[in-house]
């Protein structure tokens, strides 16, 4: 099946789990309706964006896989026969959490699981706070449409975790993402922020030959701390193909589902004619491992 059909859930969440679930269903049967085989969620898509602050409490989010949240997703996957990418809050221990992506294979049951390599912490995303980093290692998720590079928000920024998934057979990359606006930020700030994610990503698609999702939330989210005045999650969701050149892009500040058709013979077409896996000189990038080379 080289015509795949992506279903991409861009929306605004609330203090409500319940609620935010629902809407997260709502927008998966909205995806599955237009003829989506899978469907892409974005980040934490279950709650407030949390991390805006260090705060104790604001572990009773997590849930111990299976939970409720993960029940109610293999559900909906078994009955609208979709393979789903969902963005969870594990608690895997007392004191160990994760942000991890289930996916969900079409009868209901784990394709398998993602836990974030990468864990941020600036100023209004105080992630390592929170989640222990990914012990999973960069490896893609067998699914009936095929293998998903599934990464999450901050891991966008590497090129190392991208190539990974590369070659490790993925046939999209796909990012789960919250990211967005400090209030205060200048308006040409706010533009040069949106464009480099942009930018970063789909040179991942670029320099891999491979198609790229990345579904972000949006909406404004308050500091209930009263310390920074809140993110403006930048919404833009978006797939690019293996050439980087758009597909689809959704808009900054509104609530959408779309679906996009993706031909992943192009993967093949566009690495014969950018043969940038044949001539990489593997022998000569040892010091990547290293920090820093002085």
């Amino acid at each position: 099946m080289s015509k795949l059909k992506v279903g991409m859930v861009q929306q605004t969440c609330s203090t409500d789990k319940q609620a935010n679930i629902d809407k997260s269903i709502a927008g998966i049967r909205a995806c599955v309706h237009d003829g989506a085989d899978l469907v892409v969620l974005q980040e934490l898509h279950g709650g407030i964006y949390f991390c805006q602050a260090e705060e104790v409490n604001m572990f009773d989010w997590a849930e111990t896989l299976p939970g409720d949240s993960y029940r109610q997703f293999a559900a909906i996957a078994k009955e609208l026969n979709v393979v789903l990418v969902t963005s969870l809050f594990e608690k895997r221990a007392a004191g160990i959490y994760h942000n991890t992506a289930v996916v969900f294979e079409k009868d209901g049951t784990e394709a398998g699981r993602y836990r974030k390599m990468h864990i941020p912490d600036d100023p209004a995303y105080y992630e390592k706070f929170y989640f222990t980093p990914g012990d999973l290692g960069f490896h893609p998720i067998s699914t009936s449409v095929g293998k998903l590079g599934v990464l999450i928000c901050w891991d966008q920024w590497y090129p190392e975790a991208a190539r990974l998934m590369a070659m490790a057979g993925a046939e999209i990359l796909i990012y789960p993402t919250a990211i967005g606006y400090e209030s205060t930020d200048s308006e040409d700030e706010k533009t040069r922020q949106r464009d480099a994610w942009m930018i970063a990503q789909r040179a991942h698609a670029v320099s891999n030959g491979l198609p790229i999702v990345s579904v972000n939330r949006v909406g404004y989210e308050p500091d209930w701390t009263g310390v920074t005045k809140g993110i403006e999650f930048w919404g833009t969701s978006f797939v690019a193909g293996p050439q980087g050149e758009i597909l689809w892009q959704g808009d900054q500040t509104t609530e959408q589902h779309q679906v996009i058709e993706i031909d992943r013979n192009r993967t093949e077409n566009v690495r014969r004619i950018w043969p940038f896996f044949r001539d990489r000189r593997i022998d000569a990038y040892s010091d990547l491992i290293k920090r820093y080379r002085d």
